[in-house]
């Protein structure tokens, strides 16, 4: 029976998931649910706090709105999957509910890998280039970046997920908790080199490209906050560059692992773990590295909770 080179012939897969121990699925569960509960509150929340507040209408919290928006959405590819197999037992996934699976958290990785990158710009130009900063990012250069974002992530989701469901095999079991591309590929009889390849060539461009982003503004940034010579300066600048650093650490980490090395070399239950937290851990923090610690979104958050106080007291 072919696998992936023609859909009729299979009906669904089987995810193994993340551990065959009946003890510990309540307690997965429970703290998945945890997980997903804070993921939904704090990125929703921010979505709407920005489309509410008029002072959050600037590009940093433009790329912050997509950037909660897609981590939102990324989450809600895989935890809901991920919490129903832990309550019911129901392993399966239908064969086009798995390349859905595969083809949207694909772009929405990939998005993601380009606004952190974007971000990073944003607060070079913000920081080095203060009186161009208006003309550096207008309306159509912000629409511009997000827009070519999501044009990359969706291109790269096709290429791979086309590829990886293009190849055939005799087993549907994969021993992942989601349909990953490695995952999946590593269920390949066929030669699968080529497949192997495309995709650490095209992920490596990718995660390089956008960190190469990353590190060269914020190496002007810290050259530009040293040449002013300003102390507090730089001390919330290093102090705000150590957070993003985190986030940015543990996504392209994470990413490196599960992607840049043959499937062959993968270990399922090493990438079990790794999968967890750029799918389920990082949308979760990106809401507080990138936006609580945030006096402006801090502000917003007061006159919100005032507002809905005075609305409250207004129709109790």
């Amino acid at each position: 029976m072919a696998l992936m080179e023609n859909s009729t012939e299979v009906a669904a897969f089987l995810l193994l998931g993340l551990t065959d121990d009946p003890r510990l699925r309540l307690p997965l569960f429970l703290t998945f649910l945890l997980i997903y509960a804070i993921t939904v509150l704090g990125n929703l929340g921010m979505v709407l706090l920005i489309l509410l507040d008029p002072c959050l209408h600037s590009p940093m919290y433009f790329f912050l709105w997509n950037l909660a928006l897609v981590d939102f959405c990324s989450s809600s590819t895989v935890t809901p999957v991920v919490m129903a197999g832990l309550l019911l037992g129901d392993k399966l996934i239908s064969y086009n509910a798995c390349a859905a699976q595969m083809f949207l958290f694909a772009a929405l990785v990939t998005v993601e890998n380009y606004l952190l990158a974007v971000m990073a710009y944003d607060r070079y130009a913000a920081v080095c280039r203060p009186l161009h900063y208006t003309t550096t990012m207008s309306t159509s250069v912000c629409a511009g970046l997000v827009i070519s974002s999501y044009v990359c992530g969706f291109l790269n989701a096709t290429l791979h997920t086309g590829d990886t469901f293009s190849l055939s095999c005799n087993s549907n079991v994969v021993h992942h908790f989601f349909c990953d591309i490695p995952a999946v590929m590593v269920l390949s009889c066929s030669d699968k080199q080529v497949s192997e390849l495309v995709l650490i060539y095209v992920v490596s461009f990718h995660i390089f490209f956008a960190f190469f982003i990353i590190w060269t503004s914020y190496i002007l940034i810290f050259v530009t906050i040293i040449r002013k010579h300003s102390g507090t300066g730089a001390q919330k600048a290093f102090s705000t560059c150590a957070s993003h650093f985190t986030a940015v650490s543990i996504f392209y980490g994470t990413s490196i692992f599960m992607y840049l090395q043959p499937s062959s070399s993968h270990s399922m239950d090493t990438d079990k773990i790794a999968s967890v937290f750029y799918t389920m851990v990082i949308p979760m923090l990106n809401p507080m590295v990138y936006s609580l610690r945030n006096k402006e979104v801090k502000s917003a958050l007061l006159k919100v909770n005032r507002a809905f106080i005075l609305w409250s007291k207004k129709n109790l």
